[in-house]
């Protein structure tokens, strides 16, 4: 399992972009996750699944919330990352307003989360093998903070603890 101290794993997460800006065009898009985060300070967090109960209620609201709060402490993005393809994060982003204020990054094969070692099966429940909840700091790449969920919590992966260790 990734830990602090550990620079993020290589790999490229997918996200659909409306409109075209900056070389980037309509439709799904590839992030690749070392030059995305290169000379940045990242809020990450990750989760089972879009559309999910605890993941809209809960998770994707509290970081569109604070997304001013942590530019103040340093944050240059916030990336939300889920074991979904980009159309249904670029779905859950337009659901949840979060243009502009997180990246709704897909991870559709799992890619990321099993380079992390951070993954959830939940087959038994038709769901395969997902994204274990988390949250992460990331700076220049590397990962200066970890917070991993127990199995069916919330309550360290949210955004005022992320947000609190971003303000050190």
């Amino acid at each position: 399992m990734i830990k602090v101290g550990d620079t993020l794993p290589a790999a490229t997460l997918m996200e659909f972009s409306e409109v075209e800006g900056n070389g980037c065009s309509i439709g799904p898009n590839p992030v690749d996750v070392a030059k995305a985060s290169a000379g940045k300070t990242i809020a990450l967090f990750a989760l089972p699944g879009a559309f999910t109960p605890t993941c809209s209620a809960k998770h994707v609201p509290g970081y569109v919330e604070k997304v001013e709060e942590f530019k103040k402490a340093g944050v240059d993005e916030i990336w939300c990352v889920s074991v979904n393809d980009a159309f249904v994060m670029g779905a859950w982003a337009r659901d949840q307003k979060t243009d502009g204020k997180v990246r709704m990054l897909g991870d559709g094969s799992a890619d990321f989360a099993k380079a992390t070692g951070l993954t959830l099966d939940l087959t038994a429940r038709g769901m395969g093998v997902r994204s274990n909840r988390y949250s992460m700091l990331v700076k220049d790449g590397k990962v200066a903070a970890l917070n991993v969920e127990a199995p069916g919590k919330f309550e360290v992966s949210d955004a005022a603890t992320l947000l609190a260790q971003a303000r050190g």
